[in-house]
């Protein structure tokens, strides 16, 4: 049986949710939804809960706010699994290297990244990507993203209850099924819509951080005939720095200048990067120039993406 587990933003989901999982998974399952309509629960915290009371051997863990298009997914993945034994985790979107440097896992160069999904932006239309999937329709990767993740269970495995909030869930579990040599695995055999896109934020930046110094003993993970070069560990590296000086996070900033003068030192000389770390360093220094007054906190003006 597959046990599926929603951590849910209110107390249950929509019937319209309800339905399309129902019409489509096409095998016998279980619905497990966490009520965090009053925030009780960090991420982490609920799907421990899901996976506690699961009775299922495979365990899929879905967004509140997807539709699903493919007829007969359960099947699917239950199929993917039965194939090999040392499949632990699948998703539909990942990638093939992941940087020790604190990053995203979407950081990365564009031919190890594999995506399927249609995924909505704000002001524009939704698009479909279909990236990476060119030899097969199942691809191993390293990480995967959180929006729909399937797993096998393993009474060694859970989401680690010491991190908080909503942030990097999905590399804590791909860093624990890697860690006791699992495959991870992506398809574009499941199609789903995705109606959100994540948010960045200074909560982002303390999690990222974190979820990488505690696994800095497994990092960096690539696969074999991949390498994850010193030129990306750079390039991730100052993009973290700027983050954090955005969300006024200077202790992590000075943080990452220390790191990337050893992974290179003439890096921190480079002059666009000199131009963006100073103004965002001014924004963030108390009374040397205005910023943006948001809920209570200050906010610098976004200068890069």
């Amino acid at each position: 049986m597959l046990s599926v587990i929603i951590c849910s933003r209110n107390k249950t989901i929509t019937d319209d949710f309800y339905n399309n999982i129902n019409s489509t998974i096409g095998c016998e399952y279980e619905l497990i939804i966490i009520d965090n309509s009053e925030n009780h629960y960090s991420i982490f915290e609920a799907f421990n809960l899901g996976i506690i009371k699961s009775e299922g051997l495979l365990l899929c863990f879905l967004h509140d706010d997807i539709y699903i298009h493919t007829k007969g997914w359960g099947n699917i993945l239950i199929n993917i699994f039965k194939s090999d034994k040392n499949i632990g985790l699948f998703g539909v979107a990942g990638t093939k290297i992941k940087t020790k440097t604190p990053s995203a896992w979407w950081d990365c160069p564009e031919d190890q990244k594999l995506i399927n999904l249609i995924q909505h932006i704000p002001n524009r239309e939704k698009e479909k990507w279909n990236i990476g999937f060119n030899l097969s329709p199942l691809e191993d990767v390293v990480a995967i993203d959180g929006v729909f993740m399937a797993m096998r269970k393993d009474k060694r495995i859970y989401f680690n209850p010491k991190s908080s909030g909503f942030h990097n869930y999905d590399l804590n579990i791909s860093f624990e099924y890697k860690k006791y040599g699992y495959r991870i695995i992506v398809t574009n055999q499941i199609l789903i819509e995705h109606f959100s896109l994540g948010n960045i934020n200074s909560d982002w930046v303390k999690s990222t951080y974190n979820i990488h110094n505690l696994y800095k003993n497994i990092l960096p993970l690539s696969l074999e005939h991949y390498k994850v070069s010193r030129t990306l560990e750079v390039t991730n590296s100052k993009k973290f720095i700027l983050k954090c000086l955005k969300y006024n996070n200077i202790k992590l900033a000075f943080s990452g200048c220390i790191k990337l003068l050893w992974l290179n030192p003439l890096s921190l000389f480079n002059f666009k990067f000199q131009i963006k770390f100073f103004h965002y360093l001014l924004l963030t220094l108390p009374g040397i120039m205005r910023t943006n007054e948001v809920s209570g906190t200050m906010r610098a003006t976004e200068y890069v993406k």
